[in-house]
């Protein structure tokens, strides 16, 4: 099958396509290469280097012919969502319209959708979060994300585009970008082993669902045939304060740097924690990777990267 990647040289784009290759499938990557990497992208994957929001986007449709549309690429920092709205709407909503478009000139069959489980609920009212949770999202970006929720349930309604919404908790791992708000465990890896002090915001009692990046694979996975039109959670239900991150991740990285506290970022959500129930039920998914084994698997890969 033809699959069409947005964002697969980014952190989790990159690893989707990693095992999309391995299934037999063929894959098609488009990355601005603004947060992306190029070396991340598999050498067997054919890459556009390019804007979702390019008109131009029309010939690789058009020339490459997918089937599935899987969607990761986006506008993800959140505090830049606050600043600057209207880029990040062009972004997230127009680029998200453009292969919509696009999905429907040229006659693709699904459209697979990174969507956000911490920022589309906002301040939840019980934990963990389910689907069916309110929804309250308390920043530009998370309003972006429901947005193209909408617009994909309006597609599916009036043309027939099936789709797969998956609401990721906090995603980690290999490859993650650590110059962003979305991967505070790679900004204390980089720093760690770069020789920085890492700041804790607040008192570091918030708390996040933190998935490994495997496990959000194998969802992607699951939902290449499975999943039709459906909304799913994917976390692990098990929540961990930043000061409990920061203690996992001294000690697998083997450093006792003793953590420093900055002032709290206006807004943070106290508390994120999904319920993946659902997905559990409906297709088998669960997640496998424990902290404590997927955080020494991340730092192993930022030794490398970092520690000459």
């Amino acid at each position: 099958m033809n699959i069409l990647i947005t964002g697969g040289a980014g952190f989790i784009g990159s690893h989707v396509a990693d095992r999309y290759l391995e299934l037999g499938h063929r894959v098609i990557i488009i990355d601005n290469l603004i947060t992306g990497r190029e070396e991340n992208i598999p050498d067997r994957a054919q890459f556009y280097k390019m804007d979702i929001c390019d008109e131009k986007i029309a010939e690789v449709f058009q020339k490459e012919k997918p089937v599935l549309v899987n969607h990761h690429a986006a506008q993800m920092d959140v505090r830049k969502s606050v600043s600057d709205p209207i880029y990040d709407a062009r972004v997230n909503v127009l680029g998200g319209l453009n292969l919509l478009q696009n999905c429907i000139k040229f006659g693709v069959k699904k459209f697979i959708f990174a969507s956000t489980g911490g920022a589309i609920y906002g301040e939840q009212d019980y934990f963990p979060a389910d689907e069916q949770h309110p929804l309250r999202p308390l920043s530009p970006y998370g309003i972006t994300k429901l947005t193209t929720e909408k617009y994909l349930y309006f597609y599916q309604q009036s043309y027939g585009l099936t789709y797969t919404i998956l609401r990721y908790a906090n995603v980690y791992g290999p490859r993650q970008n650590p110059h962003g708000e979305a991967g505070v465990v790679a900004i204390f890896s980089e720093r760690l082993l770069t020789g920085k002090q890492p700041i804790i915001n607040g008192d570091g009692l918030q708390t996040r669902d933190y998935v490994y990046v495997e496990d959000v694979v194998k969802a992607n996975e699951l939902v290449l045939e499975k999943g039709d039109n459906k909304i799913y959670n994917i976390g692990t239900g098990v929540e961990t304060s930043v000061v409990q991150l920061y203690n996992y991740i001294i000690s697998a990285a083997g450093i006792n740097m003793t953590a420093v506290y900055g002032p709290a970022k206006p807004g943070e959500q106290k508390r994120s924690l999904l319920s993946s129930e659902f997905i559990w039920k409906d297709l088998g998914w669960k997640p496998t990777t424990l902290l404590e084994v997927g955080i020494p698997k991340t730092i192993h890969f930022f030794k490398k990267r970092f520690v000459k």
